[in-house]
């Protein structure tokens, strides 16, 4: 009995959780899709930007992002 009910918590919370993460991994490869083509989408994010700065971080976060959806798909979080 407590078995069972463990085994259901365990699988709400794994639920829970790769939907976070499939949602924040969008977010965050939205938002480094955004710093990569910015320029090229004609408007400005800041001033006195520097366009690396803008690369690395873009980068950075569409990588994380891909990360982030990997981990949703997964859903290893108990092992």
């Amino acid at each position: 009995m407590m078995e069972e009910f463990e085994n259901e918590r365990r699988k709400q919370i794994s639920v829970r959780r790769s939907i976070m993460d499939y949602s924040m991994g969008v977010l965050f490869t939205l938002l480094g899709l955004l710093f990569l083509v910015h320029d090229k989408l004609g408007f400005e994010l800041g001033t006195h930007r520097s366009f690396a700065l803008d690369m690395v971080f873009g980068t950075m976060c569409v990588l994380y992002g891909v990360w982030r959806i990997y981990r949703g798909y997964k859903k290893n979080y108990f092992n």
